[in-house]
């Protein structure tokens, strides 16, 4: 297991590899000084584990998790994306399966386990297309919380998983849905949908809606960054994982 670290403020961050049925996956990894509070799974964009996933996991860690971020292109070569071309992010998405992301769910939990969490001390955060795999992790493992910020898929399905109005009865983990008004990809009727499916879910559920907000809104190396939007998503990120994640 190859790592490389490095410490930097109040956390120490590496990049590791564990095995899956399809090779190895890498996995950046921060860990704050001090006892965690809990960990967390932080499921990249469509444009790889780049310096803005890379960043978002250090924030984490500042707040105290142990947080990791697997990057799930390993089967297509696992390419850092430039945010100005999704022509070559394409492949890359269609390359995606449900299967293949449960197996690298499968393998970034079983690290964190063998850390020493439960999966109760776990939560996973996604944006963008992360946001769908963190529905679909909120749906095969009763972890301690998740948060989807603008996960797609809501009507159509995305990655062969079925549509996620359709996967919200099967909700095992307290859910957090950030979306925003002006996303063109997400319409506001499929983010209403999406509301009223996960209130009938077993678990706790919440969905918050931007009105200035598109898509991508937290991603603060984008266009489409939108600071108090991102900002408010931040806190009530922090604030669901703190009310839901077990003590580690």
């Amino acid at each position: 297991m190859a790592q490389v670290a490095r410490r930097k403020g109040d956390f120490m961050a590496k990049t590791l590899s564990v095995p899956t049925p399809d090779g190895e996956i890498a996995i950046y990894e921060a860990e704050p000084e001090g006892k965690p509070r809990g960990a967390l799974v932080v499921i990249q964009e469509a444009f790889g584990v780049n310096d803005h996933i890379e960043d978002v996991t250090r924030r984490f860690a500042a707040s105290g998790y142990r947080a990791v971020a697997p990057h799930l292109f390993h089967r297509s070569g696992d390419p850092r994306l430039d945010y100005g071309n999704f022509e070559k992010v394409l492949p890359h998405m269609q390359a995606l399966t449900e299967a293949g992301l449960v197996a690298d769910l499968d393998a970034t939990l079983g690290h964190l386990s063998a850390a020493g969490f439960s999966y109760g001390a776990i939560g996973v955060v996604g944006f963008c297309m992360g946001g769908t795999v963190t529905f679909l992790a909120a749906c095969k493992y009763a972890i301690g919380a998740a948060v989807s910020f603008y996960g797609g898929g809501v009507a159509e399905g995305r990655f062969g998983m079925d549509p996620l109005v359709e996967m919200a009865p099967l909700l095992k983990a307290p859910w957090l849905g950030l979306y925003g008004d002006q996303d063109q990809s997400i319409p506001v009727d499929q983010v209403e949908a999406l509301r009223e499916a996960t209130s009938k879910a077993n678990v706790p559920t919440e969905i918050v809606r931007y009105p200035d907000a598109g898509h991508g809104f937290h991603c603060d190396a984008r266009e489409s960054y939108h600071e108090p939007s991102a900002k408010d998503a931040w806190r009530r990120t922090l604030e669901w994982l703190d009310r839901y994640l077990a003590t580690s």
